[in-house]
This record gives structure tokens, C-alpha cells and sequence, in this order.
């Protein structure tokens, strides 16, 4: 297998799987792929996860391996805090949420962890557009928001929730309010509900 026709071929994927590549070439020798990557043609992410160095360089490429190497999966938490500047850290690991059992890998392109959540609360988030045609699955604000404190419960107080810094501004002219409510209540949690409030007294929304 020539490795130019292999990278013309997968390129534009951005990251792609064993699967699709036997897809195209049925006869294709996986040793090919254990030579590429100790020549630094490509980076391994995962088992059968695979991604060229120069995709490294696009905008937001960690997001995008972040849906593709664990399925189904939307970024959120802090990294779709930190995306929206709701809060002002930069996060080294990407923080996802799954119906798949709680995971966390590491490669070239970052940490990626993702935290389970039952089917019925995988709702709320959105594609947005990146580079060469691709897209990203990231939490609204209100959601990243509502996965944070639901899955992050030791957070309860007025206080805690001041000491989590996040961009007054923002709460008060970009979050939607009664879109954050509305999706609280499918969670049907009371306790869930009552930090909601905390928050909103606490940044005086």
C-alpha cells in the first residue's frame, strides 16, 4: 500500500477507523499502519482510531476526535464551559457526556474523559461547523451548565457556586433562562432543581 494514495484516500476524514479503511481496500495490510506511526506519518488515538498530524492544526480538531472515538458522545462540562468563556479556565482535558459506560483515553490530541448519563438526559446539544466541512457535537451553554451541576452534585451552595467564577455577563445576557429550566425539569431531580435556584440567587439572575 502507498502511503500517499492511503492519505489522499483519508485526509479529509479528519480521523477515521480499521473499519472504514477495510472498507476501501479489503487486502489492506495493518502492519502498514504500525510502520506509519513509527515513522510519525500517524497518530494512533484509540483501538482502530487513527488521525494524520497535520489535522492536529485545525480549529477545534480535539473536539472532533472527541465525538469520533467514543460513540455516542457530545462535548460538555468544563470544556463546553470553558468553549462558551462561561467559565475562565482553560481545560486541558476534554470533558464529554456518553450513554456509554464512563471512559477516558489520552493520544496526541489530548485527554479526552467522558461521563455517563442515562438515554433519557443525551439531549441539548448542537453541531457546530469547523474546518473542511466537519462539524462538532457540543452541549448548549444550558446544557453544559445542567450536565456540570447534575453530575457534579457536591456543588450546593450560593457560595460554591461563586467560587466556580463564571461569567456574570454571560449568564445574564446569553443564557436563556427559561430554556435552562425547561430542560432541568427532564431531569424530574429535586435536589437538581434546588441548586438551579442556588446558582441563579447567587449570580443574581
Amino acid at each position: 500500500m502507498n502511503y500517499i494514495d492511503f492519505k489522499n484516500k483519508f485526509i479529509n476524514l479528519g480521523c477515521f477507523n480499521i473499519n472504514q479503511i477495510y472498507a476501501f481496500y479489503p487486502d489492506f495490510n495493518r502492519n502498514n499502519l504500525t510502520y506509519w506511526q513509527k515513522k510519525g506519518w500517524l497518530i494512533y488515538l484509540r483501538n482502530g482510531f487513527y488521525a494524520f498530524p497535520e489535522f492536529k492544526q485545525e480549529i477545534n480538531s480535539q473536539y472532533f476526535v472527541a465525538n469520533k472515538i467514543y460513540r455516542p458522545s457530545y462535548v460538555s462540562l468544563q470544556s463546553a464551559l470553558s468553549y462558551y468563556e462561561i467559565i475562565p479556565e482553560s481545560v486541558v482535558q476534554i470533558t464529554n457526556i456518553t450513554t456509554l459506560k464512563t471512559k477516558s483515553f489520552e493520544n496526541d490530541f489530548g485527554q479526552f474523559y467522558y461521563k455517563s448519563i442515562k438515554s433519557d438526559f443525551y439531549f441539548g446539544y448542537i453541531p457546530i461547523p469547523i474546518s473542511r466541512n466537519k462539524e462538532i457535537l457540543i452541549a448548549e451553554p444550558e446544557k453544559a451548565i445542567l450536565d456540570f451541576l447534575y453530575l457534579y452534585s457536591f456543588y450546593k451552595t450560593e457560595v460554591d457556586f461563586l467560587d466556580l467564577r463564571f461569567n456574570e455577563n454571560i449568564l445574564k445576557n446569553e443564557i436563556d433562562k427559561d430554556l435552562l429550566l425547561d430542560y432541568c425539569k427532564c431531569f424530574g431531580k429535586k435536589s437538581l432543581d434546588q441548586r438551579i435556584k442556588k446558582l441563579f440567587n447567587a449570580y443574581k439572575l
